[in-house]
């Protein structure tokens, strides 16, 4: 028996790194790239995680504590409150009357993960191999994880990863559609009105999101003035960006994208390299571009006619992009 589960990338429209201190953001799914968990019984004990991608097989109780794929494991038997035997003896979040109450599982399981995501771009790597990886263990455990219960667990592991993650990454990779995000706050799904092309361009060079918040966090606390008026402007833009979206106005996105662009230029996280595509995109014809995520290197977007897309996507190539996705946002 073998249970799988998808789930996609993301690419963050607005409001990257202000989303952190309470601003909205928007960010989208991006179906073109995904990551993939196949949980199978095996007849050895314990878990087995088999990821091709980072070198990495081995049983999960041999995983350090801080493992991210060790951690979504634990929390997603501490869910469940089902684990094969052998497992690690102490699941992360789990309480006593929980470990007292768990289900152990005579056979063993193997979990492959795949993914199509580059690591540390900006497109939510790591919550799409997390989101995959509830998904596919909880089904195969016959106690399936509705998505609010994905989301958060997701956002568990979205804390190794990060640090102090806002909680979009999960959510847009968990719902998989357009989402107007504030932390803290319900979750909202945006109505695209009328669809829009993005064209997203990857620098090449990792861009660990947790550096780049930490670095951000830093300038903040030595001038919180400046860095909160930034984080304000790129609050506003997303709200603007928002409404452009919903009431069927994308054009109106490119003006707002190089806007926000100079603001994160200002907080300090774009890169020669993303500056270097950014002016590329619109030199080819975009009508705005600008980083997304973490920035000081990943991924970068461009606004594009669906007409104009092949040319822009060859000035990116051109400037240094090591790979273009073209996605429909609708």
């Amino acid at each position: 028996m073998m249970s799988h589960a998808s789930a996609p990338g993301k690419i963050i429209l607005f409001g990257e790194h202000a989303v952190v201190y309470g601003q909205p953001a928007l960010a989208v799914p991006v179906h073109q790239v995904h990551a993939d968990a196949e949980v199978s019984d095996s007849d050895r004990a314990g878990i087995w995680v088999d990821a091709p991608d980072i070198r990495l097989h081995a049983e999960h109780s041999r995983l350090a504590l801080d493992d991210a794929l060790g951690a979504v494991i634990s929390l997603v038997c501490a869910e469940t409150g089902t684990c094969p035997a052998e497992t690690i003896s102490s699941s992360s979040g789990e309480t006593a009357s929980q470990k007292d109450a768990r289900r152990v599982i005579s056979k063993g399981l193997e979990i492959k993960v795949t993914s199509s995501i580059p690591l540390a771009s900006g497109l939510g790597s790591g919550a799409a191999v997390s989101v995959a990886i509830i998904r596919a263990l909880s089904a195969h455990l016959g106690q399936p994880c509705d998505d609010e219960t994905v989301n958060k667990i997701a956002y568990e592991v979205e804390k190794i990863h990060h640090g102090t993650p806002s909680g979009i990454d999960n959510t847009v990779v968990t719902y998989g559609k357009p989402i107007f995000f504030i932390k803290g706050q319900p979750i909202e799904l945006l109505d695209v009105a009328k669809p829009f092309t993005i064209i997203i361009g990857d620098t090449g060079i990792p861009a660990p999101t947790k550096e780049s918040v930490a670095g951000v966090r830093k300038r903040w606390e030595q001038d919180k003035r400046k860095m909160e008026m930034l984080f304000g402007v790129a609050g506003s833009l997303a709200e603007v960006a928002r409404q452009s979206i919903e009431k069927g106005h994308p054009e109106r996105l490119g003006a707002l994208m190089n806007e926000n662009q100079r603001v994160l230029t200002e907080m300090g996280v774009s890169s020669p390299e993303l500056d270097k595509l950014v002016e590329a995109s619109r030199k080819a014809g975009a009508t705005g571009a600008k980083l997304s995520g973490g920035g000081r290197g990943g991924n970068m977007i461009a606004l594009s006619t669906k007409e104009n897309a092949p040319t822009i996507v060859e000035a990116l190539y051109a400037a240094g992009a090591k790979n273009v996705i073209v996605t429909d946002v609708r």
